[in-house]
């Protein structure tokens, strides 16, 4: 196959990259900013705006797979009414490009494999969630409807369509996973707020996975979730990696303290989604990690 990856720079699409040319085939990675350092060597790197198509339009005439990944951090500063702009804009306008560029284009991919999040669903507290729930009415429920509209009309290009809403990705060296780990080094380990939030989890390894047998089968359609059968929540969580790294789970993070520091960026901690795989699991799809403290015991192993 010929795969186009837009955002392919980051964890999620490096793995990817990695993964498809492991197996024989042509990736070109779309980034504003690619620097060979961080991307695969034997992939093509393709500069653009995030806005428009200039510049790789020519790759999607022969391009077999789209994968759009495209989306500025969430947690990268508080969420001031700019900051909010950007998130939602960075996502909407690459969505849009693509769909231009697959308008434009005399030969059409066959898949468009497009981002989106666990944060779809809202605040739902211990309600099993599948594909079939209704989006949420919060920031970010309503960033990821408009992130997966974004690029909705290539269907009607005739182009197969796939919509990933992923849980909290957890790999060796990956952001979420550091910043728990320097709690713990810290001798700060604890609940963060009450602890019974829900954490959506899924392996590096089965988040690539389960993309790629998702870009391959051909009747896999719509939307799937994408994370571990069995969600921890965020004790259980914090519990499973102070035993692995031996350190206390003590220290509670109380949810105003968080409030206080984070604003309503506080949500995406003290807020979780008890959100099941079904669509994924029904399709055929068998997962190399559901235990929790196999996936962490694998992760940290690579750490050390």
């Amino acid at each position: 196959m010929r795969v186009i990856i837009a955002g392919g720079s980051g964890l999620i699409g490096t793995a990817l990259a990695e993964k498809l040319l492991n197996e024989g085939h042509q990736v070109s990675i779309l980034s504003r900013g690619p620097s060979r350092k961080r991307l695969p060597t034997r992939a093509q790197a393709a500069r653009w705006d995030g806005r428009t198509p200039d510049g790789w339009q020519h790759l999607v005439e022969e391009a077999d797979a789209i994968v759009n990944l495209v989306g500025e951090n969430l947690g990268k500063s508080r969420w001031t009414p700019a900051r909010k702009a950007l998130i939602l804009n960075s996502r909407t306008m690459a969505g849009q490009a693509i769909t231009a560029a697959v308008q434009a284009a005399n030969h059409k991919p066959g898949v468009l494999l497009q981002a989106s999040a666990v944060g779809y669903y809202g605040t739902t507290g211990d309600k099993k969630l599948d594909e079939n729930q209704p989006p949420g009415d919060d920031f970010m429920a309503q960033v990821c409807v408009q992130w997966e509209d974004s690029t909705r009309l290539v269907e009607e290009l005739g182009v197969r369509r796939i919509a990933i809403r992923s849980g909290v990705v957890l790999a060796a060296g990956s952001e979420i996973l550091n910043k728990f780990l320097l709690q713990f080094h810290l001798f700060g380990g604890g609940p963060l707020g009450s602890g019974k939030q829900w954490l959506p989890w899924i392996h590096i390894t089965d988040q690539i996975d389960a993309m790629l047998f998702l870009i391959k089968n051909e009747l896999a359609h719509g939307a799937y979730n994408l994370m571990s059968p069995e969600p921890a929540t965020n004790a259980q969580f914090g519990k499973t990696l102070g035993k692995l790294i031996r350190r206390p789970y003590w220290i509670p993070v109380p949810a105003f303290a968080l409030k206080l520091v984070l604003g309503e960026m506080s949500n995406l901690v003290l807020d979780g989604q008890r959100a099941i795989p079904r669509r994924l699991l029904e399709a055929g799809y068998n997962f190399r990690f559901v235990d929790l403290e196999l996936a962490l015991r694998s992760l940290l192993s690579k750490k050390s």
